[in-house]
């Protein structure tokens, strides 16, 4: 199944998909101003240009795992994306992705850091439900 991914923000969204059989992850370039209408209309054509089964939102938690005020502003964004879109929206916790993306800048990745958080993000996805189908 084909995953967009994105790592939500208010002036950027950072996107990535998986590839169709769910191993290989690629970080697309960040969508600007994702709350507008224009910034919608562009992850709206992503999943469509891709193929999109399922689009997984990074939902940001508290160090203790509460939800804050980002996290609501994220729930809103998701829920009006969902209302454009024929495909499920799932949320995924995406503590420490940001660092994780800070990582790769490090060590040489060239995209964009919200993009690459997005990456990690869709990665730690596709690794705990291949864990899952793999228990069974």
């Amino acid at each position: 199944m084909r995953v967009l991914a994105l790592d939500h923000g208010s002036a950027r969204c950072g996107c990535a998909i998986s590839d169709p059989t769910g191993t290989l992850v690629r970080p697309l370039g960040a969508v600007k101003k994702p709350d507008s209408e224009d910034g919608r209309a562009q992850i709206v054509a992503l999943i469509a240009e891709h193929g999109a089964e399922l689009v997984l939102v990074g939902l940001p938690r508290l160090q203790s795992g509460e939800e804050g005020e980002q996290a609501a502003a994220v729930r809103s964004f998701a829920g009006r994306l969902a209302a454009e879109i024929d495909v499920p929206v799932e949320f995924y916790d995406e503590r420490f992705t940001t660092k994780l993306a800070q990582a790769s800048l490090a060590a040489g990745a060239t995209s964009d850091e919200d993009s690459l958080a997005a990456a990690h993000l869709l990665e730690e996805y596709l690794e705990m439900n291949q864990s899952a189908k793999d228990q069974t």
